[in-house]
């Protein structure tokens, strides 16, 4: 059985910083593009941001310049560096990937809650 977990949520005053981590576990054989998605109260879920295998990045306009994606395939791990938070980024973080046990399906995570606030 695939899982993505999700850690390193919590709660941070405005300009702070935290980063979130995504392990996949399981029997698979390979993982493509991974991403971050949110919730912020009240609203749909939203892109944060996307990277591939390869490492190219796109990121959702609300956090561009402030958050960064990355991996480390060795590892099946994704990482969401965010930086300069601000209350408007308070939601569920959730993770996603594609992964290959038999054919490419979809995987999120749980979700793991940020709190910016003062």
């Amino acid at each position: 059985q695939v899982q993505l977990v999700e850690s390193g949520g919590g709660s941070v005053q405005p300009g702070g910083s935290l980063r979130l981590s995504c392990a996949a576990s399981g029997s698979f054989v390979a993982i493509s593009n991974m991403g971050w998605y949110r919730r912020l109260p009240g609203k749909s879920r939203e892109l944060v941001g996307r990277i591939t295998h390869s490492g190219a990045t796109t990121y959702g306009d609300s956090v561009k310049g402030r958050f960064s994606i990355s991996r480390d395939n060795a590892k099946n791990t994704m990482y969401l560096e965010m930086n300069s938070l601000k209350p408007e980024d308070t939601g569920v973080y959730y993770c996603h990937a594609n992964i290959r046990i038999h054919t490419f399906d979809e995987y999120w995570g749980q979700g793991t809650q940020v709190t910016v606030s003062s």
